[in-house]
């Protein structure tokens, strides 16, 4: 999924810790085969080859995370949107060589684009994709259900204090021994503007974290970010930095992400309608603040 994955756990020996980590690292790998936009034979690049207007059935993983996507997409108006990887491709080939998408490129993916162009069908677990060329992109959860599976296969092996990241993505099971929690830093900013590390303790929750802080290309002094609003085509200008801390990691991955493209005002409106613990780390007028949701309890 184009990032390492972290496990941390106590087991009872080390060859059985070896054992564990190795079925979760084999179930991580499962699911890269099945979401990556990256391997041309993965289960998502077969479906978007499939003709349009035809039902496809897939993996019960697939449908899940299709549906889990497409109900938040629902809920955004079309913030979240898996089926922006055509525009989210002409971005990325413009953040290799450092220049804008051509516009008329872009113009041309749009009718390609847009949540309204899935069909999913419950009773026969299929698939169908409205427009020709489609192509899905699950970067904004597909993390997120990954590391709430390899949880999972810690528990079934009777792991019950356990670390799991992918990236900005992270979930906890009960604490280390005499411990309160696992120790996360994020960032938050003073009464001056000045950026610092804020640690919060974790244990059974999840914590992700999206913005452009990493991943981003700056020109003409502006700056856009790797991720794309679908509703525009183009990476997001508004410099954000969104933490949702929730129960699984599927959800915290792409409510942060959904977040992130809403924006300040309408983002934090959605995280309060949802009851989210949302952290927003955003500029105004150049200079850094926080903003807490209703639910943030750190």
């Amino acid at each position: 999924m184009g990032v390492d994955f972290y496990l941390k756990f106590y087991a009872k020996d080390r060859p059985t810790a070896e054992r564990i980590a190795r079925q979760t690292y084999a179930r991580v790998e499962a699911l890269n085969a099945i979401f990556s936009d990256y391997h041309p034979a993965s289960e998502l690049n077969r479906l978007c080859r499939k003709p349009h207007g035809q039902p496809v059935k897939v993996s019960p993983e697939l449908f899940d995370i299709l549906q889990r996507a497409q109900t938040l997409a629902h809920e955004t108006h079309g913030a979240f949107d898996i089926t922006a990887g055509p525009m989210i491709r002409l971005w990325r080939t413009a953040r290799r060589q450092q220049k804008l998408p051509n516009p008329e490129a872009l113009a041309a993916v749009k009718n390609r684009v847009g949540y309204k162009k899935i069909k999913l069908n419950r009773q026969t677990r299929t698939v169908t994709l409205l427009a020709p060329q489609m192509q899905l992109d699950l970067g904004g959860i597909a993390k997120g259900y990954a590391v709430d599976e390899a949880m999972k296969v810690l528990k079934a092996n009777c792991i019950h204090r356990a670390f799991v990241a992918a990236s900005g993505d992270m979930l906890t099971s009960a604490p280390p021994i005499d411990r309160e929690g696992w120790r996360v830093d994020i960032r938050n900013v003073d009464q001056f503007g000045n950026i610092y590390p804020r640690t919060v303790f974790l244990k059974h929750q999840a914590l992700s974290t999206s913005g452009d802080t990493e991943q981003y290309i700056e020109i003409n002094g502006q700056r856009y970010s790797h991720i794309v609003d679908p509703r525009t085509a183009h990476g997001l200008t508004h410099r954000m930095q969104v933490t949702v801390i929730s129960k699984a990691s599927t959800k915290s991955d792409s409510h942060a992400t959904a977040i992130s493209v809403l924006g300040h005002r309408a983002g934090l409106n959605f995280a309060n309608q949802k009851n989210l613990q949302t952290l927003i780390l955003d500029l105004k007028n150049k200079k850094p603040r926080i903003t807490e949701s209703k639910r943030w309890k750190w």
